[in-house]
């Protein structure tokens, strides 16, 4: 836990070092520099997929978007609608299209029809109709891929106004720039002033936790929001269509196809989305736990990655052991940490009179234990301390012991991650060794 600590300080202080840049200049630098590639001959595709979300949902992450501290012109937004999805997300889009279009180079709607062979209804389904369609744009217009950098956001996922530049500029200064994803700090932050405490506890521990992954650059996968570039994604076929942890197993798709030869870029720069939650504390329960199975469903990639390297000749031995342990690994943590941290670990303190009573590990028990409480403690508090200092302003509406609340919510945190943790994960990985596959959860949004 202390490690985590120390990682998770050290990726704040990043943070905080990065929200002070100014990313637009430090392009211009890089251009005189000698940079084979300007700014301003990059493009920005953003893809918001929709099902059932509406105007409510994606109008606040449009705006967002008009807020960015970049060249307006140069992005384009895409509308990834189901069609399956309803006329009123149809009309939405639309209208959102004469509304906005105006601001952006482009703003397209893009439609993607049901059934087609070979498809799972699921959101990689739909964003791979909406890049096939992009490509034939940029085909139309002699754009090269290399020029072209595809965000793909939930349609809740409000950029930092700094993203772009950001982004931008970390795609410049990569000598492999096409080889590797982009990936910023999720936090969710749309709704926290309003969702239950539990739910807070939950995705701020998901931040954190992405946070610290992003310290750990050799191990680091995409997830959620992200960017790369088109080149990749034309290169691997776009997303798969058939599986349901279409952020991570884009990432795994392009490592695969590059040999090994692909990485990802943490960006230290926030995007904020929706808290999974609902009117009522059982329906919040319920959410949570449908989004973290989805998610732990990630452990689908295991198998699909120990079929690559048997045909791959070209990563060595001891990467392919390397990367299949740190999934399987990965998972494993996942799975087990709530249990062992939050219900296994005080078992000894318990039981310490009946265990160690006749041993010299008895006589050192209280000092022991007492070193690791106050480490746990330190952590707690820090966590806590970074908790706040992410905090969006207090919206006037809100009343000042909504803060109180903030606090004393990581009381519960032992009881919330065994079942908001550990429990789906280990739903979603049983389910997968017996057969019984998940289907699609689109989770329900603040806005609509």
């Amino acid at each position: 836990m202390t490690y985590l600590t120390i990682l998770l300080l050290l990726a704040y202080r990043n943070l905080r070092k990065m929200k002070q840049e100014d990313w637009m200049a430090k392009c211009k630098t890089l251009e005189l520099a000698g940079c084979d590639k300007r700014t301003d001959q990059l493009w920005h595709a953003v893809i918001f997929p929709a099902f059932r979300e509406t105007e409510s949902t994606l109008a606040p992450s449009i705006e967002a978007l008009i807020r960015s501290h970049y060249p307006l012109k140069r992005i384009i937004v895409v509308l990834a609608i189901e069609d399956r999805g309803g006329e009123a997300v149809w009309k939405a889009a639309h209208q959102m299209k004469a509304e906005y279009e105006s601001h952006f180079a482009d703003f397209l709607v893009y439609v993607h029809p049901d059934g087609l062979p070979g498809e799972f209804k699921t959101k990689g389904a739909n964003i791979t109709w909406a890049g096939r369609k992009l490509k034939e744009y940029f085909d139309e217009r002699k754009i090269a891929y290399d020029d072209v950098l595809i965000s793909c956001f939930d349609s809740d996922t409000r950029v930092n106004h700094n993203y772009f530049s950001c982004l931008t500029y970390q795609y410049l200064a990569n000598p492999k720039r096409t080889r590797a994803s982009y990936q910023p700090v999720p936090v969710y932050h749309n709704n926290i002033w309003e969702a239950k405490s539990f739910a807070r506890v939950i995705e701020i521990t998901s931040s954190f936790w992405q946070l610290v992954e992003g310290m750990k650059r050799e191990k680091f996968v995409s997830f959620s929001s992200h960017s790369l570039s088109m080149k990749a994604l034309v290169d691997v076929d776009f997303w798969p269509v058939d599986m349901i942890s279409d952020d991570s197993a884009i990432f795994w798709r392009c490592y695969i196809h590059y040999h090994g030869d692909y990485h990802v870029v943490p960006m230290y720069v926030t995007v904020s989305m929706d808290i999974a939650t609902a009117p009522t504390i059982w329906g919040t329960i319920k959410n949570q736990y449908k989004q973290k199975r989805r998610w732990a469903w990630g452990v689908e990639n295991f198998p699909v990655m120990m079929m690559a390297f048997r045909k791959d000749t070209k990563i060595s031995f001891i990467e392919k052991l390397r990367r299949s342990t740190q999934i399987l690994g990965e998972h494993f943590t996942w799975a087990t940490w709530a249990i062992v941290i939050g219900w296994i670990s005080p078992l000894p303190i318990l039981f310490r009179d009946y265990l160690f009573s006749q041993s010299i590990i008895g006589y050192q028990f209280p000092s022991i234990t007492g070193t690791l409480l106050n480490l746990t403690g330190f952590s707690i508090i820090i966590c806590i301390l970074i908790s706040f200092a992410l905090l969006p302003h207090k919206p006037a509406n809100v009343r000042r012991v909504q803060i109180v609340k903030m606090f004393t919510q990581w009381l519960f945190t032992p009881v919330i991650t065994l079942v908001i943790a550990s429990l789906p994960t280990l739903d979603a990985q049983t389910r997968l060794m017996t057969g019984k596959y998940l289907g699609v959860l689109v989770t329900p949004k603040a806005g609509g």
